[in-house]
């Protein structure tokens, strides 16, 4: 088992397929992308320019690329899974970085886009954040998760899923519907919540912290990751999650790092995302524009932080261990998740914390 090594990429290519999936229950319909393991066929086409899939975020800014292949054959077997929730106004493909390396080691994972609360709705205007926008998403979040399990578990896909090996993760209010689903949805056998929401953090008009109860009913392992600047959700906000959140439990900080490190493109996102929230808001009353002033005032420039890199690493490594741990019974991941971490990511130069 020494020789287990989570953060290099994994044998197998990449695919990656697109699906819009109506929940009739609720006449409800979300864009849905599938990340798996191909076919050898496939060797080395999800790191080639001409091959990689390219898809826009916001139509009309330009091409992202991931290290996927659209509808690459899909490598024959029963496969874990992961489902992704994006955080408040993010979108289905923000954290490809993360989605491609669980797949590469032998995942699917699914991401589902939270219709309403996406990059588009938000920069459209539409995704207000008023408390009745807000409770209207802390009725629909967990609810979106679950359907995508239910979908994964009966085909939809065309990829053959273990039931018994399915784990969840999510960014911001992703990381808070991560914890939302796990109260009902027993599916879920371990978590990856990052840079979660739903912490108290002395805001009382927050309807998040209270939505949250932390009675499982049963045993689900717990790996955050969190950054100690986190400018949109303080770390207290996260100290109070952890401290609420059943054994077992791990929260690794990642040091000088804002809430951005999470994402695909960290150093842009980290850059335009300030710039993003004052145009939105130039026109806005003077008690608003202080408002936002005084939320992004502690963000840092992307050259004072560490590089993107380094919450790469970190996330794809001990998320994979993780779930690798909790899901397959890897003692390999076992073995290294009771290891001194702030030790082991230092041999990668990569400065963290525990909390505690």
């Amino acid at each position: 088992m020494t020789d287990y090594n989570p953060f290099e990429r994994g044998p197998h290519p990449v695919g990656t397929r697109q699906f819009s999936w109506a929940d009739q229950s609720r006449d409800h319909t979300m864009p849905v992308d599938v990340w798996y393991p191909a076919t050898t066929a496939h060797a080395g086409e999800d790191f080639d320019p001409d091959k990689m899939a390219h898809y826009e975020m916001v139509p009309g800014l330009g091409e992202n690329s991931q290290h996927a292949v659209m509808n690459a054959v899909a490598e024959s077997g029963r496969f874990p899974l992961v489902v992704f929730s994006h955080g408040y106004g993010g979108e289905r493909r923000q954290s490809t970085f993360f989605y491609t390396h669980l797949a590469s080691h032998g995942y699917v994972v699914a991401a589902m886009d939270h219709v309403g609360n996406t990059t588009i709705d938000m920069v459209s205007g539409q995704s207000t954040g008023d408390v009745e926008f807000m409770n209207r998403f802390i009725q629909s979040r967990p609810v979106d998760a679950s359907f995508v399990i239910d979908q994964m578990l009966a085909g939809a896909a065309e990829l053959e899923i273990d039931a018994d090996r399915v784990g969840m993760s999510g960014h911001s209010f992703g990381g808070w519907t991560t914890l939302k689903t796990v109260e009902t949805d027993t599916r879920i056998k371990a978590i990856l919540p990052l840079a979660p929401a739903g912490g108290r953090a002395g805001d009382d008009e927050n309807p998040l912290p209270s939505a949250l109860s932390f009675d499982w009913q049963r045993t689900v392992p717990a790996f955050y990751i969190v950054s100690d600047l986190d400018s949109i959700l303080p770390l207290v906000g996260m100290q109070d999650l952890y401290q609420r959140n059943p054994e077992p439990k791990i929260t690794v900080v990642l040091e000088n790092a804002d809430h951005f490190h999470f994402n695909d493109n960290v150093e842009a996102t980290q850059d335009g995302f300030k710039l993003v929230i004052e145009a939105a808001n130039a026109d806005a009353d003077e008690e608003t524009k202080k408002a936002v002033g005084e939320m992004l005032s502690p963000m840092k420039p992307s050259t004072e932080l560490v590089p993107g890199s380094h919450a790469y690493t970190l996330i794809n490594g001990l998320g994979l261990a993780h779930f690798d741990a909790h899901l397959r019974n890897h003692e390999g991941a076992a073995a290294m998740l009771q290891r001194d971490l702030t030790s082991l990511m230092a041999e990668r130069g990569i400065t963290v914390s525990l909390m505690s």
